[in-house]
Parts: structure tokens; C-alpha cells; sequence
């Protein structure tokens, strides 16, 4: 996996025929986290502290949640060896979570891999409303604040893209992960 990532590839498990496809896009979508975007209802729902935000405090729960959540969707991808191997990358420092609390109550999240000043997210879930952009929010301030470069969010959606989302090129991104790693 951490060889795969360090040239831009990500896996894509077909969950129903429990076959890993290995993807690579030339064109990617990412988020800069200084270009993210927080729109006032954010700003808003951020500063009632309603929410506790925490890092790597529940990765088995996060990953656990989002493939429960997505089991009968098309795309799903998390299978037990999958999120076996994520945890293993976890264990390793290379896997992280963003946690969402409401009452000591989890509620939505994130998790990714990291290596060096990338981000690789690979599947987030809210089970009340924005919780999934909360994590990313401070996902995005905490790496920029500790010299993130770049959020790797894989696919196009119009949650990520109205939250500052671009495509870039395949070879404008090589060059963020080649500053930090090349396996």
C-alpha cells in the first residue's frame, strides 16, 4: 500500500466480487489545505462547540463505521482484509483518523493515509449532519499547521468541491508526493 501511494495509486476493493482494482487517475482531486473552504454555517457550527474533535483516538471505530455504512452501496470497498491492512498502516504511523464526538457519542469522521506532507483520504461518514466536513475542516487546519501540503481526496464530489476542491494534474501531484516520498 505505501508503495502504491508513493506513485499515486490507491486500491478500490470491489466488495461484491472481492477483487482489488488499483487505480490512478491523471486527473486528481485534492484539497490544499490552505484553500479550504469554510462556509459561514461551518463557521457558525464551529464556534458553538457543540462538537469534540479528536486524532487518532478511535481508528478502528472510524474505519468499522464506514464500512458498515457503505456495505450496501455500490463502491463499497471495505472488506475485512482491507481494513486489516489499514489498521496494520495505522499501527505502523502511516493510517489516521479524525475523530467527531457529540456527548462522548461518535458521530461521524475520517481516515487516510499519511506520508510526509500528503494526505490520502480514503473514506469519512457523519452520522448527524456536517460531521464528516467538521473532520475535514480540522483535518485541514491541523496539516497545514504542522506543513501538510496536500489532501488527496481520490474522486470528485460536490461535498469536497464546495469545501475548496480542484483537480489537478497527475504530474502537478507527483510533485507534492515526490517532495516527502518515492518508493
Amino acid at each position: 500500500l505505501i508503495l502504491a501511494y508513493s506513485n499515486g495509486i490507491f486500491p478500490w476493493y470491489a466488495f461484491r466480487e472481492e477483487l482489488i482494482q488499483w487505480w490512478c487517475p491523471m486527473d486528481r482531486f485534492v484539497i490544499f489545505p490552505d484553500e479550504i473552504h469554510i462556509s459561514h454555517s461551518m463557521r457558525t457550527l464551529i464556534n458553538k462547540g457543540k462538537y469534540e474533535i479528536t486524532f487518532n483516538e478511535a481508528f478502528q471505530d472510524i474505519i468499522q463505521t464506514c464500512g458498515e455504512l457503505r456495505i450496501e452501496q455500490e463502491g463499497a470497498w471495505l472488506g475485512t482484509k482491507m481494513m486489516e491492512a489499514y489498521t496494520h498502516l495505522h499501527e505502523q504511523g502511516f493510517a489516521a483518523s479524525v475523530e467527531v464526538w457529540e456527548e462522548e457519542q461518535l458521530v461521524g469522521g475520517l481516515y487516510g493515509v499519511t506520508l510526509g506532507r500528503c494526505f490520502f483520504g480514503e473514506s469519512m461518514f457523519s452520522l448527524v449532519p456536517s460531521a464528516s466536513k467538521l473532520a475535514l475542516i480540522h483535518l485541514a487546519q491541523f496539516f497545514r499547521e504542522h506543513g501538510g501540503v496536500m489532501i488527496d481526496c481520490q474522486f470528485e464530489t460536490p461535498h469536497l468541491k464546495t469545501m475548496g476542491g480542484r483537480h489537478i494534474s497527475y504530474d502537478e501531484y507527483m510533485t507534492y508526493i515526490e517532495q516527502d516520498y518515492r518508493f
